[in-house]
C-alpha cells in the first residue's frame, strides 16, 4: 500500500502539486490521468523515490516490493533480454548472480558449500527456479519470438526493447507496480495480452496512460490531476468521464448563479447608496457582495481542439483500387526485412468505407500507406485514384516537415489556398495555438505539438480521403478524443492505422489486416466493427494458417 500525506511540489512560481492526500491499496488497478503539463508522469516519479518533493510524506508499506517501467531503453544494452527482464526482481537477480559465482569457484570449500547451501534456499524461496519460464511467458505475451530471448539488448529493435523493459516491471509479481504509458510501442494484440495480465493482477497498479480502452478494461480508481489537485474517482474511465461532465456543468451552473446575484446585488447597491431610508441595506448588500467568490468557480483546466474535415468535393464511388501491389521491406535492414517479408496486396475501397489495417505487419502498413501517397515507388503491382478523389496524408514520421525556423502561422500558410493571417490563424485557433503560441518556431515544438499542426494542415486540405498512420502518437486524451470525434464525422474515405482500441473501434467500418504468407490478395478483409473481428473464428483460423506457413518460408 502507498500513502501519500500532504504532498507538495512547485517549480519557481507554479505548483504542480498542492496538499495531495491519496492512499493506494491492494488489488486495485489507479489510471493517472490529467492534461499535458499537469504532472502524470512527475508524480509517478515522487511516488518511486526518483524525484524529491517540497513537503509532505510518501510512505510504503514495510517490506513492500516496488516495480517501476523504465524510460531508459539503452540501460542494458549488454544483457540478454531474458536477463533483462529477471534484472526487474533485484533481490532474486543478486542471489542468482552470487549463487552462479559461489558454483564457479575452482577451489570450492567447505565454507562455500555453506553459502551455497544458504543461497539455494534463498533462490528458491524468492522463485528463482520458475523466473526463466515466467520471464519466458511475458516475453511472448508481449509479442517477442523465443529466438529474441536470448538475443542482447543491443541487437533488438526500439519496439522490442520497450517491451522487454515493460516485462522486467511485471516480473516477480511487485507489490506495487507503477506503469507510464505502458501500451507505447505495442501492437493491439500485446495490449489486449497486458490488459488481461493487469486485470488479475492481485496488486497494487498504478498507471498512466492515454488510451481510453485501455483505461477503461483495467482501471478500478482515477486519479485526475487538474489545478494541482489529484481527485480520486472509483470506476473506470468512462465512468470519470461522466461524471466529470457532471461536476463540470454543476460548477458552470452555480458559476451563472453567483454572477447573477451580484449583478442584482451590483444593482441594488448603486440604486440605494445614497438613499438614507436604503443605506443599511445596500451596506449589507455590498458585504454579500464581497464574500462571492466569482473567480474561484474551478471548472477544468483541460483543453480541447476542435478536429473537423470538410471535404471540397463529394467523392464518387471510383476511389481506389490497389492490383497486386508489392510492398517490398529491402531497403530495410535484413533482421526487419526477415521478419515482416515481401506483401502482394490487392483490395478495392468504396465510397463509404472507413477502413483500419491491423496486425503485427507495421512496416508492411506504413509502406503501403507511403505508395497510396506516392512518397515510395512499389516494386510491382498498381495503385489506381478515382477522378473525383483527392487526399491528405498523415505519415508516421514527420520531421522533415519542421526541418525550419518558419514561425507556425508561416508554416501552415505553405498549405493553405488562403493567405490571410486571420484565416490561418483561425485553424491554429482550433488547434490550442493562439496568440503568441502561434509564432513559435515549428523546429522546436513537441511531439504533440507537430501532431496537431499537422492536423491543422489535413483540415485545411480539403480532401476527401483521409490516410492515417498512428495519428494518435504524442497526443493527450483531450486531443485523441476531439480527433476521433473529427473522424466520426467526416463524410469522405478514411483508411487508418492505430494501436488505440477505442480509436479503431469507433471509426473503422471495416478491418483489413496484411498478414504474410500467400493468403489471396495478401490481406484478411472483413466489412464488420471491430470488436467483432478480433472475436471471429474463421478471421483466427486464416491468420493463424498466414503465419504458421510463413514460418515455414523463413525457416
Amino acid at each position: 500500500m502507498i500513502t501519500v500525506t500532504e504532498l507538495s511540489l512547485g517549480f519557481g512560481e507554479r505548483s504542480l502539486f498542492k496538499d495531495v492526500n491519496l492512499k493506494f491499496t491492494p488489488g486495485n488497478c489507479y489510471g493517472v490521468i490529467g492534461a499535458n503539463g499537469a504532472g502524470k508522469s512527475t508524480f509517478l516519479k515522487i511516488l518511486s523515490g526518483e524525484t524529491e518533493h517540497d513537503k509532505g510524506e510518501v510512505s510504503i508499506s514495510t517490506g513492500e516490493r516496488m516495480a517501476v517501467l523504465r524510460q531508459d531503453h539503452f540501460a542494458f544494452e549488454e544483457h540478454p533480454a531474458m536477463e533483462t527482464v529477471i534484472m526487474g526482481y533485484e533481490k532474486l537477480y543478486r542471489v542468482q548472480k552470487e549463487r552462479e559465482a559461489v558454483y564457479a569457484k575452482e577451489d570450492f570449500t567447505e565454507a562455500d558449500g555453506m553459502k551455497a547451501s544458504e543461497l539455494e534456499a534463498d533462490f528458491a524461496d524468492l522463485g528463482g527456479w520458475e523466473a526463466e519460464a515466467q520471464a519466458g511467458a511475458l516475453l511472448s505475451g508481449l509479442g517477442l519470438d523465443e529466438e529474441d530471448h536470448g538475443k542482447l539488448m543491443a541487437d533488438l529493435d526500439e519496439s522490442k526493447k520497450v517491451r522487454v523493459l515493460l516485462a522486467q516491471a511485471l516480473f516477480g509479481s511487485p507489490d506495487l507496480l507503477l506503469l507510464d504509458e505502458p501500451t507505447n510501442g505495442l501492437d493491439l494484440e500485446s495490449i489486449s495480452w497486458l490488459e488481461e495480465f493487469l486485470i488479475n493482477f492481485p496488486n497494487t497498479v498504478i498507471v498512466v496512460s492515454h488510451d481510453r480502452h485501455f483505461l477503461n478494461a483495467v482501471c478500478t480508481h482515477i486519479c485526475d490531476i487538474d489545478f494541482g489537485r489529484i481527485s480520486l474517482y472509483s470506476g473506470n474511465y468512462d465512468f470519470w468521464y461522466q461524471m466529470s461532465q457532471m461536476l463540470q456543468r454543476q460548477a458552470k451552473d452555480q458559476q451563472k448563479k453567483n454572477e447573477d446575484k451580484a449583478r442584482e446585488l451590483k444593482e441594488f447597491i448603486q440604486r440605494f447608496a445614497s438613499n438614507a431610508a436604503k443605506s443599511r441595506q445596500a451596506t449589507s448588500r455590498k458585504k454579500v457582495l464581497e464574500k462571492l467568490d466569482l473567480d474561484n468557480v474551478v471548472i477544468t483546466s483541460r483543453k480541447f481542439p476542435f478536429v473537423g474535415f470538410k471535404p471540397d468535393r463529394e467523392i464518387g464511388n471510383n476511389v481506389l483500387r490497389i492490383e497486386k501491389l508489392r510492398v517490398t521491406l529491402g531497403s530495410l535492414d535484413k533482421e526487419s526485412a526477415k521478419n515482416a517479408g515481401d506483401q502482394e496486396i490487392t483490395f478495392m475501397v468504396n465510397k463509404n468505407d472507413k477502413i483500419a489495417l491491423v496486425g503485427a505487419e507495421h512496416l508492411a502498413k506504413t509502406i503501403l500507406f507511403d505508395a497510396l501517397a506516392g512518397l515510395v515507388k512499389p516494386a510491382a503491382g498498381d495503385v489506381y485514384w478515382g477522378q473525383t478523389t483527392s487526399f491528405s496524408y498523415f505519415p508516421k514520421e514527420s520531421s522533415a516537415f519542421f526541418d525550419s525556423d518558419l514561425s507556425i502561422t508561416d508554416w501552415l500558410k505553405q498549405y493553405s489556398p488562403d493567405q490571410d493571417d486571420t484565416y490561418v490563424r483561425s485553424f491554429l485557433g482550433r488547434m490550442l495555438f493562439s496568440g503568441d503560441e502561434a509564432l513559435k518556431p515549428v523546429n522546436v515544438l513537441s511531439g504533440g505539438e507537430k501532431v496537431r499542426c499537422l492536423l491543422a494542415k489535413m483540415m485545411l486540405s480539403g480532401a476527401n480521403v483521409l490516410i492515417l498512420d498512428e495519428p494518435t502518437n504524442h497526443l493527450d486524451l483531450e486531443a485523441i478524443t476531439a480527433l476521433n470525434d473529427g473522424l466520426i464525422a467526416f463524410p469522405g474515405v478514411i483508411l487508418f492505422n492505430s494501436h488505440d482500441h477505442e480509436f479503431v473501434g469507433s471509426v473503422a467500418n471495416r478491418i483489413i489486416e496484411i498478414v504474410p504468407g500467400t493468403i489471396p490478395g495478401g490481406i484478411i478483409d472483413r466489412m464488420m466493427p471491430f470488436d467483432e473481428y478480433l472475436a471471429d473464428e474463421q478471421v483466427k483460423g486464416l491468420r493463424a494458417e498466414a503465419y504458421h506457413r510463413a514460418q515455414g518460408l523463413r525457416i
